[in-house]
């Protein structure tokens, strides 16, 4: 038994990157979440006015990582407290934002969230927005597996990478072995 959530970190390509190497996970696609524009083109979600986040559908085994372990990985690899915005891709399309199917997902995420404010884990508040998924669209084919496929191009070496790199730091533990 899978389970599915999905995930906007900002650009989709970093978030893909990152769970594409996590133990347990099955799929990661690249898409649109949560818009008001069906079936939208990347020009379109650029421009910000599709309501879209780059997100990523995440498929996983529980029972070999975690709701809660995934989470962690995803907030401990963008910056959740900076609204619509990751580095400098600015906008509405770059928002940080868990996207549920489930209530008992919801209840992680928002338990997970709470710590986060106790304990003051990032030293501002937590920004990203909690909601059921609305809609998704798969983006482009030339979006699926970017990093794999283009890492030496500049956004790739530049933003990407150093976004694997923390995970391979921060969470070794569930990366899979070569």
């Amino acid at each position: 038994m899978t389970e599915t959530i999905y995930l906007a970190g900002g650009c989709f390509w970093c978030t893909e990157a990152v769970f594409d190497r996590v133990q347990g996970v099955i799929d990661v696609e690249s898409g649109y979440a949560n818009g008001h524009v069906d079936h939208p083109r990347y020009e379109q979600v650029c421009e910000g006015t599709t309501g879209h986040a780059e997100a990523v559908k995440l498929v996983f085994d529980p029972q070999v990582i975690g709701l809660r372990q995934v989470l962690e990985i995803f907030f401990g690899t963008h910056d959740p407290t900076t609204l619509n915005r990751q580095g400098n891709d600015v906008g509405t399309q770059y928002r940080s934002g868990v996207y549920v199917t489930t209530p008992a997902q919801e209840q992680v995420v928002q338990d997970l969230l709470r710590e986060f404010g106790q304990d003051k884990t990032f030293g501002a508040p937590v920004v990203t927005e909690v909601e059921p998924l609305r809609s998704w669209w798969p983006a482009e084919a030339y979006h699926q597996d970017y990093f794999a496929r283009n890492p030496q191009q500049g956004y790739c070496a530049y933003v990407v990478a150093p976004k694997v790199h923390k995970l391979l730091a921060t969470f070794g533990r569930y990366v899979k072995p070569d």
